[in-house]
């Protein structure tokens, strides 16, 4: 890349950088709830979706945990934010663990503190399980979601059982989440583009060739296994406090498949696709949400507008776009400035020559 290039790049970042704080700010004081809430959402699947794209993306393993590590950093911010003075009306048909009834933490304490137990919860699993492949690591880690799920249910004294945690102090600015999702998307890039981004990558195409070559497999899996455990607690700690409650049912399998719909979606391998995935899919549910209510036309009610409808659409929309993008909709590519303005300067190309003039031949 020459000189002019990096310091066009540079200048252009810059700006967007501006750009993008300038309308976080605006958003933050002007939107109203709904709109915050749904963009906090999307910002948290988009963490969530880059915990998993490291692990069956980057790496090349098929992982269908996400929902058990959100849940152990959901719980935590949970059981660690509630008010002291507030816990005896959540825990009111088992009092809470003495061992932790007194210990109250702050937000970010608290955060930090779910996605390093999601982490560690990860490598316990990950010991035993990363040397299974394809389907059987995806039905294993499945399994172990599903386990954390039910114990959660059960620990009545720690989680409150099936009827969860409420009181959870919310957050209502953008600066978290949308916050987090950036310094969580900056360590993303830092960490496929270090030594060890180079091994995942190897060992997706692979495994045989990577060993050869001198890169530990067992040591790398579980590196990039951790690493997602911690992001994906991240993301579900951010979920609980977004909300102000949660329960066990809040995670169950099916929130895996919609992260993973989201990875598949926006491209295998790609930071920027993932992310740009994640918004499409969560504000498009909640703009097609019309689809479900009744609609009425000189009182004569619309027969296909039903609870429900609005997935169908949302399902077939999906379906089309799969269709046209079989790898997603970036690939394995990212969205640099190099490649905006190589798509840029085909299409140009394109239009320049269906303009052109045809030759008379003589």
């Amino acid at each position: 890349m020459n000189m002019d290039k990096k310091k066009r790049n540079r200048i252009l970042s810059a700006v967007f950088v501006v750009i993008l704080v300038a309308g976080v700010f605006f958003m933050d004081n002007t939107v109203d709830s709904y709109v915050r809430r749904v963009l906090s959402l999307c910002a948290i699947y988009a963490i969530v979706g880059l915990s998993m794209n490291l692990v069956n993306g980057f790496t090349g393993m098929f992982s269908l945990g996400q929902a058990g590590f959100m849940a152990v950093g959901a719980f935590t911010v949970a059981v660690f934010t509630v008010p002291v003075e507030q816990r005896a009306a959540v825990f009111y048909l088992e009092p809470m663990n003495p061992l932790i009834a007194d210990i109250e933490l702050p937000f970010v304490a608290a955060l930090l503190l779910g996605g390093l137990l999601s982490a560690i919860l990860a490598f316990l699993i990950g010991a035993p399980v990363l040397r299974l492949k394809g389907d059987y690591l995806a039905i294993a880690t499945l399994g172990f979601s599903e386990i954390i799920r039910i114990v959660f249910t059960n620990m009545q004294t720690v989680t409150n059982g099936a009827l969860g945690i409420k009181y959870i102090p919310t957050i209502n600015s953008l600066w978290w989440t949308i916050g987090i999702m950036i310094i969580v998307v900056v360590l993303m890039v830092l960490l496929i583009h270090s030594s060890y981004g180079r091994a995942f990558k190897a060992i997706r195409e692979d495994e045989i060739a990577a060993e050869a070559m001198g890169i530990n497999l067992f040591k790398h899996k579980v590196i990039s296994f951790v690493t997602s455990g911690f992001f994906a607690g991240i993301g579900g700690g951010l979920m609980a406090a977004l909300l102000g409650t949660v329960d066990p049912l809040q995670f169950r399998f099916t929130l895996s498949y919609d992260i993973l719909l989201i990875i598949v979606l926006g491209g295998m391998g790609s930071i920027s696709g993932t992310v740009i995935a994640a918004f499409v899919v969560t504000a498009g549910k909640e703009w097609l949400r019309f689809l479900d209510e009744t609609v009425m036309i000189g009182g004569w009610e619309v027969p296909i507008f039903r609870p429900g409808f609005r997935m169908v659409i949302f399902s077939v929309l999906l379906m089309v776009v799969v269709l046209f993008y079989r790898r997603g909709l970036m690939g394995t590519n990212e969205l640099t400035w190099d490649f905006i303005f190589e798509k840029l300067e085909k299409l140009k190309t394109k239009f320049s020559k269906k303009g052109a003039p045809k030759e008379v031949s003589k």
